[in-house]
């Protein structure tokens, strides 16, 4: 330890071991450093061939909202069941899960209209998965344009577990605020932010003037950051100095189909935005009542 070390400073042990009573917090109950299930579960199943198994996070909220999008744009073949799954009480170590996400993380897709079905895991997967199904829906056809689209999804796949994972784990959740965490993932996160506003001061959407998936997945994390909707953190990273970031995200939000997708699977906040499990079109007209 040097003179200028904190006298608490953490030595990590040779060896590390799960101790499931040190720092306790809201997931303790679900983290483990084991894969596979925990519990003999099938999953519910619907009358569409699509079956999804998730819960309304930002992950979640992408599926939905592609979902959405594809029926609004008028693909009658993408109804499609919404199962909730409570990652809190552990559903996603159900065996019916684990064999659709051997991850057990949510989104799930699970597609009954092949034989044998498809099952379809990781958020971004299953919107370019739905794309190609639905015959390159909301995707550029262009090639230029389509590899930025792909360069965009691949960059919020790797971009949001800083900003979930990193920053609002340690700024939201962490039972003991660390400065040091908070200060590293808080910096990544306005990095992040300054790349899409960069971005966005010459692009009405996230690959071009054209609405696509990157959209879709990009908003349900960056977006609900800049209206204030994730972590309580608006404020603390100063959310209204990336004006095209703000810009962009009134405009995809003001979306009917967006609008829909926020609501499935969603069970907290105001209850007139909450839709726990979709099964038909009609189940919006029941939300708040």
């Amino acid at each position: 330890m040097t003179d200028n070390a904190p006298s608490n400073t953490y030595v990590p042990p040779k060896v590390w071991t799960w101790n499931q009573d040190r720092n306790a917090n809201r997931f303790s109950n679900i983290n483990r450093p084991i894969a596979g299930p925990t519990q003999e579960k099938e999953l519910p199943v619907g009358k569409h061939p699509l079956q999804l198994y998730s819960l309304g996070t930002p992950n979640g909220i992408k599926v939905t909202v592609m979902l959405e999008e594809l029926l609004e744009a008028g693909h009658k073949e993408a109804e499609y069941d919404a199962w909730l799954i409570n990652i809190g009480t552990g559903d996603q170590f159900g065996s019916g899960f684990v064999s659709v996400n051997p991850n057990s993380k949510i989104p799930a897709l699970l597609d009954r209209s092949t034989n044998p079905h498809t099952r379809v895991f990781e958020s971004g997967a299953i919107l370019l998965y739905l794309a190609e199904k639905f015959g390159g829906a909301f995707v550029p056809k262009d090639i230029s344009k389509r590899a930025e689209c792909y360069s965009w999804l691949m960059w919020q796949m790797g971009s949001a577990p800083y900003l979930g994972g990193g920053f609002g784990h340690f700024y939201a959740y962490a039972p003991v605020k660390i400065e040091y965490a908070i200060d590293r993932f808080a910096m990544e996160v306005k990095r992040q932010l300054d790349v899409l506003d960069r971005h966005l001061a010459d692009s009405r959407y996230i690959a071009g003037d054209e609405y696509t998936i990157a959209d879709m997945a990009i908003w349900p994390w960056y977006g609900a950051l800049a209206k204030g909707l994730l972590y309580e953190a608006a404020e603390f990273l100063s959310v209204h100095e990336y004006k095209h970031v703000n810009r962009w995200t009134e405009e995809v939000g003001q979306r009917p189909a967006v609008k829909r997708g926020r609501m499935v699977n969603r069970t907290w906040g105001d209850p007139a935005s909450q839709l726990p499990e979709r099964h038909d079109a009609s189940d919006f007209d029941k939300v708040g009542k």
